[in-house]
């Protein structure tokens, strides 16, 4: 007995880390609005780390589009001392970080930005190549000119666009800028539409009918979330809506030259399980996408009088009918 009893000892020793139970993590994620891309980026996150054998169980707050309840959400997150904060979009993220400034006990718990434009502009960051702190995380910048360039390709006599964007959002005031001067470079001027709040979206695009030749959305989440009004505007005035992110394009407009945050999300699970193997967030780098995808709507196209030159067509890697 003695000796099978020393063998079982010595078989339980050898079998340690294959018998041990994994960890669990708990995932805290901040989000600011519902809509296709944003969710596509918490599903892409979520599905990584399950295919990667990594548990995790997550504790998911919706903003609304509030940045009010943003904050709050901050310290919320704060109190139920996760292993990891995950903030997807800019807003959600500045307030997560604020809250992490603020709260001593979680100074060691790393937070992951995902879906943040210009994340050294927006004070999440010192750097890109070394974020410091204990945050880093995924960028998705537009590449303005090619964005610019794929919509003159749809149409080539266009010299007024539609900028449709939250003032408050500081993703897209990072935009407006950079969209004025690629757009001096093609001779496209650039008009602006705001908006403070999702409601307001049906009004601002009507407000640039007969002012623009078309209308662009850049990755603003208030927008986007009411991207069904711009639409509808654009149908009544035959004015082109094209946008950022290529699942607005099966939700009405004409194309998008952009990411799949399905894939953005699977690259910051990517990142998160580093960092639960040990990578340090303070010297991680933050990574851009940079595979980009063309999705035409031919039906939108239609609706808003644009033919699509069949180059394009070709060239799509989704197309709606």
């Amino acid at each position: 007995m003695k000796r099978i009893t020393v063998a079982l000892c010595a078989l339980i020793i050898a079998l340690g880390p294959t018998l041990a139970v994994a960890k669990t993590y708990r995932i805290s994620v901040s989000q600011i609005v519902e809509h296709p891309a944003l969710d596509a980026v918490r599903k892409g996150f979520q599905d990584y780390l399950k295919q990667n054998n990594i548990a995790a169980e997550y504790s998911v707050h919706i903003a609304q589009g509030n940045i009010a309840t943003a904050n709050q959400i901050g310290f919320q997150i704060m109190g139920e001392k996760p292993d990891m904060i995950l903030t997807i979009a800019t807003p959600t993220s500045q307030a997560c970080v604020q809250a992490l400034k603020k709260s001593p006990h979680m100074q060691k718990t790393p937070l992951l930005f995902t879906a943040v434009t210009d994340p050294v502009n927006a004070g999440l960051v010192k750097s890109l190549e070394r974020p410091g702190a204990n945050i880093t995380g995924v960028s998705d910048m537009l590449p303005v000119d090619e964005h610019l360039t794929m919509v003159k390709t749809f149409l080539p006599n266009m010299t007024k666009l539609g900028f449709l964007y939250n003032a408050g959002e500081v993703n897209s005031k990072i935009l407006l800028p950079r969209f004025r001067e690629e757009g001096r470079k093609l001779g496209i001027e650039i008009v602006e539409a705001t908006v403070s709040k999702s409601s307001e979206v049906y009004q601002a695009t009507k407000s640039i009918v007969g002012q623009v030749d078309a209308v662009f959305v850049p990755t603003d989440n208030t927008v986007v979330s009411a991207l069904e009004s711009a639409v509808k505007v654009c149908e009544q005035n035959k004015l082109p809506l094209f946008n950022a992110d290529v699942d607005s394009v099966k939700r009405g407009a004409i194309a998008a030259m952009g990411f799949d945050y399905y894939k953005h999300g699977a690259q910051t699970g990517a990142m998160a399980k580093r960092i639960f193997e040990g990578a340090d967030p303070a010297v991680t780098p933050v990574e851009t996408q940079k595979e980009l995808q063309l999705h035409i709507n031919v039906k939108a196209a239609e609706k808003m009088g644009v033919t699509i030159p069949q180059a394009l067509l070709d060239k799509a890697d989704k197309r709606y009918q």
